[in-house]
């Protein structure tokens, strides 16, 4: 099996919706915790931003557009918005066995590794619809189980609070200043049409003037045509958008195909505060 970069398995691997969702590190499961913590601590949001020419980007950007420098902020799902509460292979554990689930944590991550790295499609879309056909094929190779009933209390798992939670404790007084500046956002996401839901449960749908989901417009990161539609459901043109995520394939390199601005979570910023400090709006 090909290996993929640590960001992007982190990506795939937590977009597994029908329980798959989860972080999937090149650490073991069990180190999901701490690595997360580290990831998306508070004293990280006040980081010093040391990338070359940042501050001189910012610079130049405000003598185009003004104080404020985007009039839309496009948001990463997975990784960025949210994410899962519990390790995928332990979920899959836990309400595998009353189903007969026989394999071990470490065994269903590597089958599961095995798996989403299969050829999926001539499209090679996994996302379509409700994505029920891809992740019935991800949980049965997963964990040797292909009982109809346990595929669907995974997948409605996936769809509740209990699976996830916001990343940023701040995260809706940032929205609210946005917003309330005029600038308009919308969470660009490789998913199937569970996200929605999801967004409502997690009581942040209403944060978002749109929502860009792969399954719905047939295109997944880092494809362009993700990141434009999202520009045209907010009426922004791509140069005045910036895209925040996780990922460096999928959301920098995607984002700026597309013509936006692109700031990788994590590394360029730590948190929404940050993101909306250097768009220029104070909260």
């Amino acid at each position: 099996m090909a290996m993929m970069t640590r960001a992007r398995f982190l990506k795939n691997s937590v977009l597994a919706g029908a329980g798959a969702a989860v972080s999937l590190t090149p650490r073991t499961a069990a180190s999901f915790g701490e690595h997360q913590h580290r990831r998306y601590s508070v004293e990280a949001a006040t980081a010093t931003l040391v990338e070359p020419g940042v501050k001189e980007y910012e610079e130049y950007r405000r003598s185009l557009y003004g104080e404020i420098t985007h009039k839309a902020l496009l948001v990463d799902a997975v990784g960025t918005l949210l994410v899962p509460s519990q390790p995928m292979a332990q979920i899959y554990r836990k309400i595998g066995e009353k189903y007969g689930v026989k394999y071990s944590e470490n065994e269903i991550l590597d089958r599961y590794r095995w798996a989403y790295e299969q050829p999926w499609g001539r499209s090679r879309i996994r996302y379509v619809d409700d994505g029920r056909p891809f992740w019935q094929f991800i949980v049965s190779s997963s964990t040797g189980c292909s009982d109809s009933e346990y595929f669907e209390e995974l997948y409605q798992y996936y769809t509740t609070d209990k699976a996830w939670h916001l990343v940023d404790p701040d995260a809706e007084e940032v929205f609210k200043a946005l917003k309330k500046a005029g600038v308009k956002s919308a969470v660009v996401s490789n998913f199937d049409t569970r996200l929605r839901p999801l967004l409502r449960a997690l009581r942040c749908d209403h944060w978002f003037d749109a929502v860009a989901v792969s399954a719905e417009v047939a295109a997944e990161k880092p494809n362009p045509t993700i990141f434009i539609k999202a520009c045209e459901f907010l009426g922004v043109n791509p140069e005045d958008t910036v895209h925040v995520g996780d990922d460096r394939r999928n959301d920098l390199w995607g984002a700026r195909d597309a013509g936006c601005d692109a700031w990788l979570w994590g590394s360029d910023v730590h948190s929404f505060k940050e993101v909306a400090q250097r768009i220029g709006v104070h909260v």
